[in-house]
């Protein structure tokens, strides 16, 4: 069973930076390629996708809002995809949730950031961006 945990959330100030990490467990040992991607659940607001990334390739995809504060990437942790936000503002408040699915296609490109697309869900982390 795959398993999703999220870490890195917290309060920050606007302009801040943080890194948010997602690390899976229970891949099945033939899915080498996964789609992975963070989702934002705002308050009052929809769940959105902010960020994915498909590990075979390494090809990111990027909501409009984020682009170019956001990065989505693999560190040398094995099972792990970071988010790194720089320049935070107060729209990025909300609770951040790792999303994967497993055993995609090589030619599925690129992650799409659509929840219906995802199996496996973490927890989520909150983060707070104040002025």
């Amino acid at each position: 069973q795959v398993q999703l945990v999220e870490s890195g959330g917290g309060s920050v100030q606007v302009g801040g930076s943080l890194k948010l990490s997602c690390v899976a467990s229970g891949y099945p040992s033939d899915s080498s390629n996964k789609h992975v991607a963070w989702f934002r659940q705002a308050p009052g607001k929809e769940l959105a996708g902010v960020a994915s990334l498909v590990t075979w390739t390494g090809r990111t995809n990027y909501a409009d809002g984020v682009k170019g504060r956001f990065t989505i990437y693999e560190p040398n942790a094995r099972n792990t995809v970071d988010l790194q936000i720089h320049t935070l503002l107060p729209e990025d408040t909300g609770t951040y949730y790792c999303a994967a699915k497993s055993g995609v296609s090589v030619t599925d490109d690129p992650a799409p950031l659509t929840q219906d697309e995802y199996p496996h869900w973490g927890q989520g982390t909150q983060v707070t961006v104040s002025s």
